[in-house]
């Protein structure tokens, strides 16, 4: 899948992923924090997972949280915006 698909597919009703950390950023894309969250919460402890953790708290604006789930997905905070962001750790996770 591509990116442009991804992004494509968000008008859909569902996932069109069962990646769960990409799912979850399919639900982010439809502004449901909500669902994203509760999957990757589901994931805890899986690096990418835990990476879209971070993400989802510093869209929220919450960074001391969200700079936990960066050092557990071993990773540093980004310095894009937060809706680049979300381009770039969806383009990450296409690319595995």
């Amino acid at each position: 899948m591509t990116f442009d698909e991804f992004t494509e597919s968000l008008s859909r009703n569902a996932p069109p992923v069962a990646d769960p950390a990409l799912a979850a950023l399919w639900w982010a894309g439809r502004n449901d924090w909500d669902q994203a969250h509760e999957i990757v919460q589901a994931h805890e402890g899986e690096p990418s997972c835990d990476l879209v953790h971070a993400w989802l708290h510093r869209r929220e604006g919450d960074p001391g949280n969200a700079r936990y789930w960066y050092r557990r997905a071993g990773v540093a905070m980004s310095a894009s915006s937060v809706a680049d962001e979300w381009g770039e750790i969806v383009n990450r996770l296409l690319l595995r």
